[in-house]
């Protein structure tokens, strides 16, 4: 199914409104300064420290997701990072980026999804998807449509933000 000129317009739109309130970040809690999570982490973590995942996130489905999770350092640094390679190899191809991002804004049957710029074929959109699922990254939610599990929306937000330059 194509998109109608009204459905562009109205996607153009949210993107627009997205970026003005990025600009616009938010203000630290009064007297806490730009690094008031960074302090409070300092307070829980032991040597040689951890890191923080944080998100909350609306999206234009309705959906709402808080997500939290925090890991030590030395079990980062002493860890097989290879282990990995497969899940962050998914995200390593455009469409497959973009048939994330068209999931996250509510479009969820493979029908939809085929009228992706840049997916040729059925067989090419198919390829796709079954690498996402099987990287944890989409899941099914019946017959031939997907969705991005509540416990991945905010880290796959996180991953993408983190290639931003």
């Amino acid at each position: 199914m194509r998109q109608t000129q009204e459905d562009r317009l109205a996607r153009i739109e949210e993107r627009l409104a997205a970026l003005e309130g990025a600009a616009a970040a938010p203000e630290p809690p009064p007297g806490q300064g730009q690094f008031w999570a960074l302090r409070h982490l300092e307070t829980l973590a032991e040597d040689p420290g951890a890191v923080l995942f944080t998100g909350l996130v609306g999206l234009p489905t309705g959906e709402r997701y808080e997500w939290q999770q925090t890991l030590p350092a030395e079990g980062l640094l002493e860890a097989d990072w290879t282990l990995q390679a497969a899940t962050l190899a998914a995200l390593a191809h455009p469409a497959r980026l973009l048939i994330l991002r068209e999931v996250l804004r509510g479009t969820r049957s493979a029908a939809e999804l085929q009228s992706i710029e840049g997916i040729e074929s059925t067989g090419q959109l198919y390829h796709h998807l079954r690498q996402l699922v099987a990287a944890g990254w989409l899941r099914t939610t019946g017959r031939a449509r997907y969705a991005i599990p509540a416990e991945r929306v905010i880290p796959l937000l996180i991953t993408v933000a983190c290639a931003h330059h």
